[in-house]
C-alpha cells in the first residue's frame, strides 16, 4: 500500500500539475484566437485555417489529457495496478505535441525564409522539426510497447532526437530572426523601437519554448519519475501561444512606404491628418519633374556718364516709365557722341 501511495504522488502529481498549466495556456490561446480573428480579418486565408487547425489540435490535447486524469482517478479509483500504466490516451501527447510544434516551427521558418531569404536556416529549420515530429511520433509508439512509466527510461535515444532537434530548431528560429532585425537598423528612433520590441517578444516567445523543451528532457534523463510531465505537458500550448502572440502582435507595428503608421501612432508623434499617398502608376514608373522660372527686375539710374547711381531714398518709378527714360537717355548720349 506504502508503494502504491508513493507511485501515485511521484508519477500523477507531476501529470496532474502539468495538466494544470496545460489547461491554464489553453484558455489563454481562446483568448488569443478570438483576438485574432477579430482583428485581422483580412489574413490570408491559408493563415487562418492554419490557426484554426493548430486550435482544434490545442482542443484535442487538452481534452486528451484531462480523459487521462479522469481514467485512473474516476474510474478505476481504488486499482493501484492501474496507476503505473500509461494508457493510450497519455501515448497520443507526444505525437500531438511533436505535430503542434512542428507545424509552429515551419511557420516561423517560412517567416525567416520571408525576412532573411537564407535558405540554409530555413532548410536547417525545416529539418529540426521534421525530425523532432518523428521523435514525438517514435515516443507515442514506445510507450504503446512499453507502458510503465517506471521503464520509460528503455527508449530514451527518441526522446532526445524529439526534445533536443525541438530545442534546436526553437533556438535556430530565435537567431534568425534576431540577428537579421538587429542588422537592419535604420538609425530612425521610432522604426528602432518597433525593431527592438520585435526583437524582444521573439527572445522571449522562441527561448521559452526551447528552455521548457531542454528542461523536459533534463528531468526525463536525470531522474526515472515522472517530474519531467510537469513540463512536458503544456508545452505544446507554449508552441500555439508563441504563433498566437507573434501573430497579434503585429497590431500598431506595420508602416507602409510613406512612413505612416497603420496601427496606433505613437504617443507624442502625431502625424498630421490631412496627409495623402499618391501611388499611381505614373509616379511609380516615371520620376517627378520640377520647373523652377525665376524671373527677376534689376531697377537701377544711369548717369550721363553710363554709371548706375542708386539711393536706398530714392523712389523707383514704375517699370515703363523707367525703360522709357533709360532709351531717352540713351538717345541723347549717342546724340550728343556723334
Amino acid at each position: 500500500m506504502a508503494g502504491d501511495q508513493v507511485s501515485a504522488s511521484v508519477t500523477y502529481g507531476p501529470i496532474f500539475i502539468g495538466v494544470v498549466f496545460n489547461i491554464l495556456l489553453y484558455g489563454i490561446m481562446i483568448t488569443q484566437t478570438y483576438m485574432y480573428f477579430q482583428v485581422y480579418k483580412r489574413d490570408r486565408t491559408w493563415m487562418k485555417a492554419f490557426v484554426l487547425f493548430l486550435f482544434l489540435c490545442d482542443t484535442v490535447n487538452c481534452a486528451f489529457d484531462i480523459a487521462f486524469l479522469y481514467i485512473p482517478l474516476v474510474n478505476n479509483f481504488g486499482n493501484f495496478e492501474i496507476l503505473d500504466l500509461a494508457t493510450w490516451v497519455f501515448a497520443t501527447d507526444p505525437v500531438m505535441t511533436g505535430l503542434i510544434a512542428g507545424l509552429v516551427q515551419l511557420f516561423f521558418a517560412w517567416r525567416v525564409k520571408v525576412l532573411t531569404s537564407n535558405w540554409y536556416a530555413v532548410v536547417l529549420i525545416a529539418l529540426c522539426a521534421v525530425a523532432q515530429f518523428c521523435g514525438g511520433l517514435g515516443t507515442s509508439i514506445a510507450i504503446g510497447m512499453v507502458p510503465q512509466f517506471t521503464h520509460f527510461q528503455e527508449f530514451q535515444v527518441v526522446v532526445i532526437i524529439w526534445l533536443a532537434f525541438s530545442a534546436v530548431a526553437d533556438t535556430l528560429i530565435t537567431i534568425s530572426l534576431v540577428w537579421h532585425l538587429r542588422t537592419h537598423r535604420t538609425g530612425m528612433p521610432v522604426t528602432d523601437d518597433i525593431i527592438n520590441k520585435i526583437i524582444r517578444l521573439t527572445m522571449q516567445t522562441g527561448l521559452l519554448t526551447a528552455l521548457c523543451a531542454i528542461i523536459d528532457l533534463v528531468l526525463f534523463l536525470a531522474s526515472s519519475a515522472g517530474y519531467h510531465l510537469t513540463f512536458n505537458l503544456p508545452l505544446s500550448k507554449l508552441y500555439t501561444n508563441s504563433l498566437m502572440s507573434s501573430l497579434n502582435s503585429r497590431q500598431g507595428w506595420q508602416y507602409d512606404s510613406s512612413g505612416v503608421s497603420q496601427g496606433r501612432e505613437p504617443q507624442g508623434r502625431q502625424l498630421p491628418r490631412s496627409v495623402n499617398v499618391l501611388r499611381s502608376e505614373q509616379t511609380r514608373h516615371a520620376p517627378a519633374e520640377i520647373y523652377i522660372d525665376v524671373e527677376s527686375h534689376e531697377m537701377v539710374d544711369v548717369d550721363r556718364k553710363g554709371v548706375a547711381a542708386f539711393r536706398p531714398d530714392d523712389k523707383l518709378p514704375p517699370l515703363g516709365e523707367h525703360r522709357d527714360d533709360m532709351a531717352r537717355t540713351d538717345g541723347s548720349d549717342s546724340a550728343e557722341a556723334v
